[in-house]
C-alpha cells in the first residue's frame, strides 16, 4: 500500500499564487513512474492538469499551461504545482496522482486524499 499525502491548499484571490506538494511513503518498496495532479470542480468530472515522468517529461492541459509548473524530487518521491495567476475556473478540489510499481502489485494508480483550491474573485 502506497500513501499519497498532499498539502498546500486554501483560499486565495484572483491572480494570486499557491503551491501544492505531495509526498509519497509505502513500507515496502516502491517505484513511481508517473507523479501528478488532477482537479475535480464541483458538478464536473475529474480531469488532469498535469503530470510528470521519472525522466521530467511533462504534460499539461492548455488552460494552465504558463501558469501552472510542475516540479518532481524522485529521491524523496514528492511532486509539486506551483499555481501563478489562478483564475476562479481553478477551483476545484485537487488530487495528486501516482501510477506505482510494486513487487506484489505491479503497477496500480494511488490516489491522495484532495485539497481544496478555492479562488476568489
Amino acid at each position: 500500500q502506497v500513501q499519497l499525502v498532499e498539502s498546500g491548499g486554501g483560499l486565495v484571490q484572483a491572480g494570486g499564487s499557491l503551491t501544492l506538494s505531495c509526498a509519497a511513503s509505502s513500507r515496502t518498496w516502491f517505484v513511481i513512474n508517473i507523479m501528478g495532479w488532477y482537479r475535480q470542480a464541483p458538478g464536473k468530472q475529474r480531469e488532469l492538469v498535469a503530470t510528470i515522468d521519472s525522466r521530467g517529461s511533462i504534460m499539461s492541459v492548455d488552460a494552465v499551461k504558463g501558469r501552472f509548473t510542475i516540479a518532481r524530487d524522485n529521491d524523496k518521491n514528492t511532486v509539486s504545482i506551483e499555481m501563478n495567476n489562478l483564475k476562479p475556473e481553478d477551483t476545484a478540489v485537487y488530487y495528486c496522482y501516482g501510477n506505482v510499481w510494486t513487487r506484489t502489485t505491479g503497477s496500480v494508480a494511488y490516489w491522495g486524499q484532495g485539497t481544496q483550491v478555492t479562488v476568489s474573485s
